[in-house]
């Protein structure tokens, strides 16, 4: 009881709906995380809620910022779901610890392993993974004419799932997945791995000796995110022939990103991911088509 007491207080005005103009939303929205003060999936999904005519309402539930535990999940899920909330981002580091409290998963969810949306309806919890789609739709749109015949992709977490899968389903060929966890990196690669795509795992020792060999390089780590900055691999081992691209968008840019095109690699920021992903979540919370160049506009001019 006491720890329920706690997470109550600490969600305040997020389950109690006195702050002004949130008792009038027809659309609660939250994000649930570490690190997240600088996300701009909120002002993305609202901005496009309000083109829309909608009464939209995305909030942040920083579990730095509130203080609360990785444990705290489960009660902070219910009492969003209890507060009239539509549905949740999930994002770092609960896309999979999540999976233990939904009474269903997409297709999509189902063949990633992890979740980063869930619905709230008919009084289940559905979850989605829009990371795959978001992925994969910045690459094409980004990085559509690279090579993608041996590709390293450095993590193996909630978002490296997605990742991976879009890259099999870009046409990926050879995949070496590493993490500094070799049997969750093991895990994805066997649960990935298909007729059409080759995949190993390994620990990350053994990057140097791979990742010069690789065609491209996607960083699906934490690392490099304001929460975590630093690099998630030697620079030294990139060339200019390579393709290099990151998930992380805040900040905008990271430092492998910056690192990747100073030595004449060519780059794809974790922004388009970023926006189409949050294109495809907003669908499912309102049921309504958003536009992609009105979101992407919105990303641009607060990044």
């Amino acid at each position: 009881m006491a720890r329920l007491e706690y997470i109550q207080n600490a969600l305040g005005d997020l389950i109690a709906g006195r702050t002004e103009g949130r008792q009038s939303a027809e659309i609660r929205i939250g994000l649930v995380g570490r690190g997240i003060g600088k996300s701009l999936t909120p002002i993305m999904h609202e901005q496009e809620g309000r083109r829309l005519g909608l009464r939209y309402r995305y909030d942040l539930v920083d579990f730095d910022a509130l203080k609360l535990e990785d444990r705290d999940l489960a009660l902070v899920v219910r009492l969003l779901e209890a507060a009239g909330f539509r549905g949740l981002n999930v994002t770092f580091p609960f896309k999979q610890s999540v999976l233990a409290l939904l009474d269903e998963l997409s297709d999509s969810a189902r063949a990633v392993g992890a979740v980063n949306t869930v619905v709230f309806t008919e009084g289940k919890r559905r979850g989605h993974n829009t990371d795959c789609f978001g992925f994969a739709e910045s690459m094409r749109r980004g990085l559509s004419d690279v090579d993608l015949r041996r590709v390293v992709q450095i993590g193996a977490g909630g978002a490296g799932g997605a990742v991976a899968k879009a890259l099999s389903d870009l046409g990926v060929r050879q995949l070496a997945i590493f993490d500094i966890d070799e049997d969750r990196a093991h895990r994805l690669a066997s649960n990935i791995a298909s007729t059409t795509l080759s995949v190993t795992s390994h620990g990350s020792g053994a990057l140097s000796t791979i990742l010069p060999n690789a065609s491209g390089v996607v960083n699906a780590s934490p690392v490099g995110m304001d929460k975590l900055p630093g690099l998630p691999l030697d620079p030294n081992l990139l060339t200019s022939k390579q393709w290099v691209a990151d998930i992380i968008y805040f900040p905008r840019e990271t430092e492998l990103i910056r690192t990747a095109r100073a030595r004449g690699c060519a780059v794809l920021t974790g922004g388009g991911m970023a926006v189409f992903q949050a294109l495809r979540a907003f669908e499912l919370f309102s049921g309504m088509r958003p536009d992609s160049a009105e979101m992407s506009k919105t990303f641009l001019e607060y990044a």
